[in-house]
């Protein structure tokens, strides 16, 4: 692996939140990492790498075209980039606002976006009105989600339910996505996705149309009142590691 640094990269843009700034073009300047496997550029060929001229261009493009928070702006370039370049593992870009409208003395103002590209390893299941209609639905749902592709889907299986309380079967399956999203991010849109899909947050492991887990993302370790992966109980669930295993069998926890 290694790094593509753009450095001082310079444009004159309208983004802020005062109204003068919106139409009055001031300096912007990009510091961007980018991590990428450098072994196929052993051909000496530019299409085996980042072109960074393109990069470059890129965000002059980004910077030009809205009018918005500096926090957006470099979310969505970084968004772009991500998107546009998939042999880019992680990007880290800072963005400078050296003549920002501020009366105390000061060298710059800016902020930091880092992204990290993951495979994420997801657990659906529906028990519930149309089992496999849901299930398919949230695949495409996710699919079509900026910053989630789905790479892998395993077989369907059809389980008893589990905790106690639902009292129909569940169609259960897990995939695999590639995704850039933060994990808290991630699990916003597994949210969004779960209320199109019809569910309705009741009584704890009642009966449901869609019930997505996030059994791991990446190698993270993460403990937190929203979340909690890899997923706490996963080894005492059939309907999670058969399907998973399926799918990834050399995945190490």
């Amino acid at each position: 692996m290694g790094v593509i640094e753009i450095r001082g990269l310079e444009f004159l843009a309208c983004h802020g939140v005062l109204g003068f700034e919106k139409v009055k073009p001031q300096r912007f300047i990009f510091d961007v990492d980018l991590q990428t496997d450098f072994f196929p550029a052993l051909s000496d060929d530019i299409n085996c790498t980042v072109n960074y001229a393109e990069v470059c261009a890129l965000l002059e493009k980004e910077c030009a075209k809205s009018r918005s928070l500096i926090e957006k702006l470099a979310l969505e370039c970084a968004f772009r980039i991500m998107e546009e370049y998939p042999s880019v593992s992680r990007i880290k870009l800072r963005c400078l606002k050296p003549d920002a409208p501020v009366k105390q003395k000061f060298a710059s103002v800016g902020v930091t976006v880092e992204l990290e590209r993951v495979k994420a390893y997801l657990s659906l299941g529906s028990s519930s009105g149309d089992r496999e209609g849901y299930i398919k639905k949230a695949l495409s749902l996710l699919g079509a989600t900026r910053g989630i592709s789905v790479e892998k889907v395993s077989a369907f299986l059809e389980t008893e339910p589990y905790g106690g309380v639902a009292k129909n079967k569940f169609i259960n399956c897990a995939a695999c996505v590639v995704t850039f999203l933060p994990p808290h991010a991630l699990l916003d849109e597994i949210h969004r996705v779960e209320k199109e899909c019809d569910r309705v947050r009741d009584k704890k492991w009642d009966d449901r149309t869609l019930d997505i887990d996030i059994i791991f993302y990446g190698d993270k370790v993460i403990r937190d009142e929203t979340l909690i992966i890899p997923h706490r109980d996963y080894r005492n669930r059939d309907f999670v590691k058969i399907p998973l295993a399926s799918i990834a069998p050399h995945l190490i926890d």
